[in-house]
């Protein structure tokens, strides 16, 4: 198994394009959870996806329902990373075969989205802020996922 990122409808192309290029560089694969704010064409990633697109592999669903079907029957756990937990992600443990949930730039993702994670973790900030990019926390956890399961061993 690996570990793998999940976008759950991304409304900002140049944080999917990095998420993206961050899955080619370590070897994670990109579920991408429709609807999107955007078209997932080549040059609306371009930007901020380079030609590390070409190199990740990306894995579309039509709606978050037949994501979490393909999850389940995966056998996957879902992590998500919101700002509406009291776990500490760097005190979680994640395994081998984790997906990471990142919700929308705009609004995180639904309440019945969250029920059905199987872990929920937030970054510990400073007082008074809202949240950290979402393409800089998804690089931060999934670093610390990879740490931890030894991926990082595996990589040249």
């Amino acid at each position: 198994m690996s570990l793998d990122l999940a976008l759950y409808q991304p409304d900002i192309p140049n944080n999917t394009g990095t998420l993206i290029r961050l899955g080619a560089c370590l070897g994670l694969t990109v579920h991408i959870i429709h609807p999107t704010g955007f078209p997932i064409t080549p040059q609306n990633l371009a930007r901020a996806g380079l030609d590390y697109v070409e190199h990740a592999v990306i894995r579309q669903h039509d709606s978050f329902e037949t994501f979490d079907a393909w999850r389940s029957e995966a056998g996957r756990r879902l992590v998500l990373l919101t700002t509406k937990s009291s776990q500490s992600a760097y005190e979680a443990l994640y395994t081998d075969g984790d997906i990471l949930l990142l919700g929308r730039e705009s609004a995180g993702v639904p309440d019945s989205v969250a029920a059905r994670s199987d872990l929920r973790v937030r970054i510990p900030m400073q007082p008074g802020l809202r949240s950290i990019n979402v393409a800089l926390a998804g690089s931060m956890i999934a670093g610390e996922a990879l740490r931890q399961i030894g991926r990082f061993t595996e990589l040249s």
